[in-house]
């Protein structure tokens, strides 16, 4: 017997309660009607375009956040291992439609979806600026975040007092950073990108230069000839090769092989990319001769299969260039064994190799084909770039403990991206608003850019007409409101997740410069060491010193006497639990 309004009503918001975000297909499986019937609205894949959430929804939803943050305590323990994520564009638009479209992705709504990252304990603000320019450059933003001090535009590894261009001014402007810091305390370092591996975020790891884009000798040579003391500077990747810290580097995933081969030496996998070195070095073959005369276990790949294939047990140094230029988009990338792997593939081998190390590790781990897909108006691979960035940070969660691990997840800069229209629940990521323009009538997407080459799909008359067009294919290009062969980046804050020890200091808003000093005072390198070691003594003292009975101050005795005991006691019962955890395994 056919159902009535009211009861397909009823049984549509019982089913809502248990699922809320349901796709229309699934609650065809409980209900007696086609998904058409029940969901008008319903196309193959669709989803509600309403969510039904009653108070005690949110009431339990916020209770439940309530009792975690009361229940979060700050670990204080010494970080053992630093991973540093950046996801290079990644601001906060970014972060809101990936967690969307994962949602999506998953048969959800997705605006109620959470990232990896989002679940993180503590988050804050980080200020993008560089010394001479209000919204700032992706060298210039990492040498903030893996030096600590803030310099000018375009440069990389300098203070204040490089200037862009100048090589004599990077002599005496030069910075020791986070893997500096990190190999004089005897710790492993290493990076991932899926960008060339002497692009500007990875190359503040380990490089100075007055210009981010000598990343080979040509570079060099082809800029104006204003500086007699131009060939004293090295190249980029000659610094990572044959300088600290670069040379020393664990582990090196990414791409950029042409910036290490000579001038019409065709590339392996892609003959019609030569290299462009024009001083006729291999570097390459450069790195692998300093491993073996060092006596040091040692690998290069170029190829998935030749990732997968790495004994990380006999492997202490590794070497891999996945791409002539940059690695490809997510979106584009050849998954077969003869193909590139994701940055969480190249994430998981390189955690594999560093952790071997009891000192411990600093890792960088760079989204950044996010930044590239912005600055092409084309938000489909930015945000699918973002989720396999993600994805690195799921990686790393599952192979490392939280009390050893202290994990940062953050931006160099943001890009003018941006999400709004008045669109219902569940309107796809990439699709447009419910509603036309009530200016020209045509419909408009719910992301957008303030500049960019989507500026070039206007026509003279207006912009062009979205009708029929298939905004969410990944070649789309969104519409912006300024003509610009590339989109700029914005420059707002970036936000900062932090997870393990001390990622209570991680939180307020702070400038980008902050937050190596204090990857560095939570593992007790660098310029923080010192106070760092005498956190950790302090620590050791409190947990076998008491106060003296002879203290002027009563209350201070008093209170001193209970933390004293609560102390020991704690400490008792852990080594009950202990004893008895031997006894079990005996």
């Amino acid at each position: 017997m056919p159902l009535t309004l009211f009861e397909v009503n009823n049984l549509l918001l019982a089913e809502v309660e248990r699922s809320c975000s349901a796709p229309c297909d699934r609650m065809s499986q409980t209900l007696p009607l086609s998904p058409r019937a029940i969901c008008p609205a319903y196309q193959p894949g669709g989803y509600f375009p309403r969510v039904v959430r009653y108070r005690h929804h949110w009431y339990q939803q916020a209770k439940s956040q309530l009792m975690k943050n009361l229940r979060d305590v700050d670990s204080t323990a010494v970080a053992k291992n630093i991973i540093l994520f950046i996801g290079d564009g990644m601001g906060i638009t970014t972060v809101t439609t990936a967690r969307i479209l994962r949602g999506q992705q998953k048969g959800h709504t997705g605006e109620e979806y959470e990232l990896a990252f989002d679940k993180f304990q503590h988050v804050a603000l980080a200020k993008t600026y560089n010394t001479d320019s209000q919204v700032g450059d992706s060298g210039a933003c990492a040498t903030a975040l893996m030096c600590g001090v803030k310099g000018k535009f375009e440069t990389v590894g300098l203070d204040d007092k490089g200037v862009y261009n100048r090589c004599e001014s990077s002599f005496d402007s030069k910075v020791f950073c986070l893997a500096d810091w990190a190999q004089t305390e005897g710790k492993s370092t290493g990076l991932v990108t899926t960008t060339r591996v002497t692009h500007a975020t990875p190359a503040a790891m380990y490089a100075h230069s007055a210009n981010r884009y000598w990343e080979s000798d040509d570079k060099i040579a082809r800029d104006p000839p204003t500086d007699p003391k131009k060939g004293d500077c090295k190249d980029i990747a000659r610094q990572l090769v044959e300088d600290s810290p670069g040379k020393n580097f664990n582990v090196i995933l990414g791409g950029g092989r042409r910036h290490f081969l000579p001038r019409r030496e065709p590339d392996p996998k892609n003959p019609d990319n030569a290299g462009r070195r024009e001083d006729g070095r291999n570097l390459i073959e450069e790195w692998q001769r300093d491993k073996k005369a060092r006596g040091l276990s040692y690998k290069y790949v170029s190829k998935k299969r030749e990732l997968d294939k790495v004994d990380p047990h006999k492997v202490d140094y590794l070497l891999g260039l996945f791409g002539a230029g940059h690695m490809s988009y997510e979106s584009d990338r050849d998954k077969g064994v003869e193909g590139e792997p994701s940055i969480a593939q190249m994430t998981r081998r390189a955690i594999e190799v560093l952790k071997k190390n009891p000192r411990g590790y600093l890792l960088m781990v760079e989204g950044g084909r996010i930044d590239h897909s912005h600055h092409f108006n084309n938000a489909h691979r930015a945000l699918v770039d973002t989720l396999a960035f993600e994805d690195a940070v799921i990686a790393a969660l599952e192979m490392t403990r939280s009390d050893e691990t202290l994990m940062v997840v953050t931006s160099d800069h943001s890009h003018v991206f941006a999400f709004g229209g008045y669109p219902k629940r569940g309107n796809p990521i990439f699709g447009t608003d419910d509603k036309p323009s009530d200016v020209d009538n045509m419909p408009y997407t719910t992301l957008l850019y303030a500049n960019g080459p989507g500026y070039n799909h206007n026509f003279p008359t207006g912009r062009e007409n979205l009708t029929g067009v298939s905004t969410e294919d990944k070649n789309f290009i969104q519409q912006s409101a300024v003509p610009r062969r590339w989109d700029s980046h914005g420059g707002e804050d970036v936000p900062v997740y932090a997870h393990g020890p001390m990622a209570h200091l991680f939180r307020g808003v702070f400038e980008q410069t902050y937050v190596p000093h204090a990857l560095a005072y939570a593992s007790c390198i660098g310029p923080q060491r010192d106070d760092c070691e005498r956190r950790r003594q302090s620590y050791h003292r409190q947990l076998i010193e008491c106060p003296s009975p002879h203290t002027v101050d009563e209350q201070a005795y008093s209170s001193g006497v209970v933390s004293c005991l609560q102390t020991g006691w704690n400490l008792l019962y852990s080594l009950y639990l202990l004893l008895v955890l031997v006894n079990l395994r005996t």
